[in-house]
C-alpha cells in the first residue's frame, strides 16, 4: 500500500483512488481521505462508497465530483464541513 497513489476521475461521476491509508470522515457531500501522498479532500453531491479494499488501499466513490484538493494535516479538520461547525472547540 505504501508508495503508489493514483487518482482516476471518470466523467466527474466516479473516482478511483489507490494508496488510501484510511478514511477520516465522509458523508454524501464530502470525503476526507488519508493517502500515502497526504490528505485528500473530495467535495460533491450524492457521494457514496461503491468499492473499498482495505488490504490494497483502493476506494471507488460514485456521485457528482465537484472538487478534489490535497490539504495538510494541520488544516484538515478545519477543511471539512463538520470541522467548520465545531471550529470553536
Amino acid at each position: 500500500m505504501e508508495g503508489t497513489h493514483n487518482i482516476e476521475l471518470i466523467e466527474r461521476k466516479q473516482i478511483k483512488i489507490s494508496g488510501v491509508k484510511k478514511i477520516d470522515s465522509f458523508d454524501d457531500l464530502e470525503f476526507l481521505i488519508d493517502t500515502t501522498m497526504g490528505y485528500l479532500y473530495i467535495k460533491g453531491k450524492e457521494l457514496e462508497i461503491i468499492k473499498l479494499d482495505t488490504n490494497s488501499g483502493n476506494i471507488t466513490i460514485n456521485g457528482q465530483i465537484d472538487s478534489i484538493n490535497y490539504v495538510d494535516s494541520k488544516t484538515k479538520k478545519e477543511s471539512t464541513f463538520i470541522g467548520k461547525l465545531f471550529k470553536w472547540y
